[in-house]
């Protein structure tokens, strides 16, 4: 089974880019997009919903930020939206599709750009909701496979330039811990089970490769996976957005 996900920077402007004529050489079982930056509604080109596969969005309906899609080919039992966190489920965005035994989510995390502390205390504030969360549906008898732009880069490996970034938001010393607790808690990173280079990066936020790289682009799958994850990679051949897709396959049958 192969998933990819990848933060568009909005999704019209990844589509001129040829994300969609990429998308059709790829053979995906699941595709989960971030960063819509428009609402389905604007989407209005056949392009937007391939014929191979089941879409879904919870995007923004103003059509000025956040939106993720998780695009299905075989058609889930159900969709969720949202986590149930009242403040948060417009401002971080989060969409799941589920099967018999495995939940394959899309999740954009909300981000405190240019290091603003409420923004940033407001970040804080989600992931202690999202930990609890993901704490809760350990005890659920299914396996999950989170997608997603989680805004925090876990480790040196996962930043170019960690001298240049030591104070900024998604390299903070609380976020990498909360990540650090996650991953211990009965969670994992799939493509670092797959992948342990030191310079596979997912996002240039100064929109230059090659430069201040960082790796916030996840799959963190539930344990029971962890020996299901086959083969990992970032593919960087062809540029869409500021960030790169995710290529992850696993031996899992739905």
């Amino acid at each position: 089974m192969r998933i990819i996900s990848f933060s568009a920077d909005g999704i019209k402007n990844a589509a001129d880019n040829g994300f969609y004529d990429w998308l059709n050489e790829q053979d995906a079982d699941f595709i989960c997009v971030q960063d819509l930056q428009c609402s389905e509604y604007d989407l209005q080109d056949n392009l937007y919903f391939p014929s191979d596969y089941n879409a879904y969005f919870f995007d923004d309906v103003d059509g000025k930020a956040n939106g993720v899609a998780i695009y299905c080919r075989q058609m889930p039992k159900a969709i969720m939206t949202g986590l149930g966190f009242t403040d948060f489920d417009m401002e971080g965005r989060y969409i799941q599709a589920d099967y018999e035994h495995l939940s394959v989510a899309c999740l954009l995390a909300p981000h405190a750009l240019g290091n603003d502390s409420a923004r940033q205390a407001r970040k804080n504030d989600f992931y202690e909701l999202l930990g609890a969360h993901l704490q809760k549906i350990r005890n659920k008898r299914r396996e999950f496979i989170i997608c997603g732009n989680w805004y925090i880069a876990h480790s040196a490996a996962d930043v170019q330039d960690t001298e240049r970034n030591s104070t900024t938001t998604g390299f903070l010393a609380e976020e990498r811990q909360w990540m650090d607790e996650l991953l211990a808690s009965g969670y994992v990173d799939a493509f670092r089970e797959i992948n342990s280079d030191q310079d596979e990066f997912s996002w240039w936020p100064d929109g230059k490769r090659g430069e201040n790289g960082w790796r916030t682009d996840f799959q963190i799958i539930s344990q029971g996976l962890k020996y299901a994850a086959d083969y990992g990679a970032i593919y960087k051949i062809k540029e869409f957005s500021t960030h790169a897709p995710i290529i992850m396959d696993y031996d899992i049958e739905l």
